[in-house]
Parts: C-alpha cells; structure tokens; sequence
C-alpha cells in the first residue's frame, strides 16, 4: 500500500512529497526544507511514523526544491538522485537563490544519473523516470504506474505549466514534453506537482489552457521581479 504525506517548504511553497510502503520503506521528493525548523518537521514527522528512507529523488535541479538535500542525505546516509543535464542548474543555485533574496543551497552532495526510463525503487514502491526538459534542462517526473501516481515537479501544475523564461528554459521542449509524454497517461493518474494543488492528467488534457495551440506565452522576465510567473506559475 503506497502512503503519501505531502510537505510545503521554503518561501517558495515547494511540495516535498514523501511516500512509503507498509513497511515503512520509502522516499523524499524534493526536500526544500528551509533552515532548522521546516528539516525538524520532516524528520519528526518520518520518526513518529517509523518511516526509513531509501532515497532522495529530484525533479529538477532549483535551489527551492534542494535545500534539504545535503543535510538529510547525511542524516540518513542515503543516495540522490538526479538527471545529470541539471548539473548546470546546481552550478548556479547560488546565483539564482541570492537574486530572488534568499539564502544560497549546499550544493555539495553527491548525486546519482537519472535517465528516461529508469525504475527507481523504495521499498515495495516503484518508479519510472520520464525525462521532461523544458522546465530545465533535466527536469524529471516520476511515475508509479501501480498507483497510478506522477510526481511532476515544475512541469505540470494545475491549470497551469513550468515556467520557462528563465535561463537554461525552453517553452517549444516544455509543451512537446508534457504532450508527448504525459499526456498519454491515463485520464485517472493523479498529479501532484511541485507547487500548487494536486490535479490528474484528465482534467489537465481537457482544461489547462496552456496545453491548447497557440497559446506561447510573449511575457518578460523584467516584469515578473517576484520570481513567480506571470502565468501563474512558480520558478
């Protein structure tokens, strides 16, 4: 039986989905606990209910979604996990977070390649990379088909799609991303993205907005000094 809790951390609002079997087996998505108190919750959390964790598994590369990565894959001495072409993103974490005016990741942890197709395991819990860049380079989702479950990071929200005027984004390779590869999931999959409420692929194929032709946003970076975008949705 898979059991989800689902965290929010960080100015940012970051989901930081964690998932676990009967046997207390599992893993953290997206583990952007910012600073001592918001890492305590977690680790509280995961001690009152016997969870061990096996892994730590990233969507993308932003600072707001690895903050706690360095300090939990020490505690637990336990492997990340990452699609190698964000290794430029962490490379500029610092730069990026100090810009929007907050404290800059330790970066320094030790990750595993991801590739399209991997099947990551934590316990009795499976799950299929699908690479979706766009978003960033090597932005992932992670799908537990048996359950009918996708973890979309900033690829896929609700009513909404990843941002891509940042650097190293690209809006053609988002939408071919999210139409080829998600939206032929069946209709029933339920979406958790990584900001914002949780959604499923039916009501997305039929009611995202920007998920119809023509619709390429023409907005610019300048005008968004809030780092949210101007879409609606989130770095």
């Amino acid at each position: 039986m898979l059991n989800i809790k689902s965290f929010v951390f960080n100015p940012f609002q970051t989901s930081c989905p964690l998932l676990w079997d009967e046997d207390g087996c599992g893993v953290i998505v997206d583990p952007g606990c910012y600073g001592e108190v918001e890492m305590q919750r977690l680790c509280s959390y995961m001690a009152a209910e016997k969870i061990r964790p096996e892994k730590i598994l990233l969507t993308h590369g932003h600072f707001d979604h690895i903050y706690g990565v360095k300090a939990l894959s020490e505690l637990y001495d336990i492997p990340v996990y990452m699609h190698p072409d964000d290794a430029v993103i962490l490379a500029h974490d610092d730069q990026i977070s100090t810009a929007f005016g907050l404290k800059a990741p330790d970066t320094s942890f030790d990750w595993l390649p991801l590739s399209e197709g991997d099947i990551l395991r934590g316990g009795k819990i499976s799950f299929e990379v699908i690479h979706t860049p766009g978003h960033t380079p090597g932005g992932v989702c992670f799908l537990d088909r048996e359950d009918g479950l996708l973890l979309s990071g900033d690829t896929l929200f609700a009513g909404s799609i990843g941002r891509t005027d940042n650097q190293w984004g690209d809006y053609d390779k988002l939408i071919v991303s999210i139409m080829d590869k998600l939206m032929g999931l069946p209709s029933d999959t339920d979406v958790i993205p990584g900001h914002g409420p949780k959604t499923d692929i039916g009501y997305e194929r039929t009611h995202n907005p920007f998920l119809q032709p023509f619709n390429e946003p023409e907005e610019s970076a300048d005008e968004d000094p809030d780092g949210i975008g101007l879409d609606g949705s989130w770095i």
